[in-house]
């Protein structure tokens, strides 16, 4: 063959391969792979083409989760996924940004932290994708109204909370005996004290908290609680976020923390540790710490449970739980806790 008609030949060859890349053959379809868990969505992609994508998406976490993909015009997710399962979900995408996420309990999920953003156009890469601006935000909390002291006894709703308690594993066991005897009942007792708060929610590791009660318990001891730094590691069912999470639905029907606990949302929920001191005599520097502004959940003159699911009811409770810190003896009262409410509290942003 002579060097000119090798040269045509090749010509031709290129002018084939351009002809079948533009004959409208379809497209490959994009993959990502997803992991849901608690708490928290992790995509192998952050930024794709333009196009068909399908999403292949794994709940590697303890409890059941979802996926959600929002943006541009178009809002599609997956059925509930169980643990261990997987789901897949296809969907044609135009060029912006999405937002993805898990919306199990009406977005419970994805305010604790499963969410994240998917990039959509031509020629991007994920070393394009700057790490967002934290959102910082805080709120005073200060207690007000009646105090009460709740002491063990049953759970008012167990029908209600038996569907839920289905999906705790391990933690079943445990949470069953509650219902019978746990810290959410309607033995209460009337006390004083006060409590004031300061809550920064900066980033799951950068959260904060400065805050003091003190109160009297029904066995006339005196006890003081000094609240200097928050918890941070999470377990399943009992999310953490850093240690403060502020505008929260869950407990009861969400599958987010107890069910032992009616459906609550709360304007601040935070896991701390404290300084507790009894009759002015140190107890623990390590004292467990959960506190909430939730809605309300008792009623006014025997401060009985009154709902299920209180979600829609004023945000005015503030609640207290103490608990002994790991490996160490339960305090010196009814069922070794302490566990108090406020019912007429109030919430502000704090000056600068």
């Amino acid at each position: 063959m002579s060097f000119p008609q090798v040269v045509h030949v090749r010509n031709a060859a290129r002018l084939l391969l351009t002809a079948i890349a533009f004959s409208g053959a379809p497209t490959p379809k994009t993959a990502v792979s997803v992991k849901l868990s608690e708490w928290k969505v992790e995509l192998s992609e952050r930024a794709i083409a333009a196009g068909a994508v399908t999403f292949t998406i794994a709940n590697v976490g303890s409890i059941p989760h979802a996926f959600d993909v929002e943006g541009q015009g178009i809002e599609q997710e997956t059925a509930l996924i169980q643990p261990g399962a997987s789901a897949t979900l296809t969907l044609t995408l135009k060029p912006g940004t999405y937002e993805v996420y898990c919306p199990v309990g009406n977005d419970s999920h994805k305010k604790l932290g499963m969410e994240t953003h998917l990039r959509v156009g031509s020629g991007f890469g994920s070393n394009e994708l700057s790490a967002p601006t934290p959102n910082i935000q805080a709120i005073r909390v200060t207690g007000a109204g009646p105090v009460i002291q709740i002491l063990p006894g049953p759970f008012p709703f167990p029908d209600s909370a038996a569907p839920i308690l289905q999906q705790f594993g391990d933690e079943r066991e445990g949470l069953e005996s509650q219902v019978k005897n746990g810290p959410y009942s309607n033995s209460v007792t009337r006390v004083a004290g006060s409590f004031t708060f300061t809550a920064w929610d900066e980033g799951a590791t950068r959260d904060s908290v400065n805050g003091l009660a003190e109160f009297a318990t029904r066995d006339g001891a005196r006890w003081k609680l000094v609240l200097d730094r928050v918890q941070t590691k999470d377990v399943p069912h009992h999310p953490r976020f850093g240690g403060v999470i502020l505008g929260l639905y869950y407990h009861g029907n969400t599958a987010v923390h107890t069910p032992l606990v009616p459906t609550i949302n709360s304007a601040v929920a935070l896991w701390a540790f404290g300084h507790l001191y009894r009759n002015g005599a140190l107890v623990t520097d390590d004292a467990m710490v959960h506190v909430m502004l939730l809605s309300h959940t008792r009623r006014d003159g025997d401060f009985a449970l009154a709902c299920w699911d209180c979600s829609k009811n004023k945000i005015d409770e503030l609640q207290l739980q103490i608990l002994p810190g790991p490996g160490e003896p339960k305090f010196e009262a009814p069922g070794g806790f302490l566990f108090l409410n406020w019912e007429k509290s109030s919430s502000r942003k704090p000056a600068s």
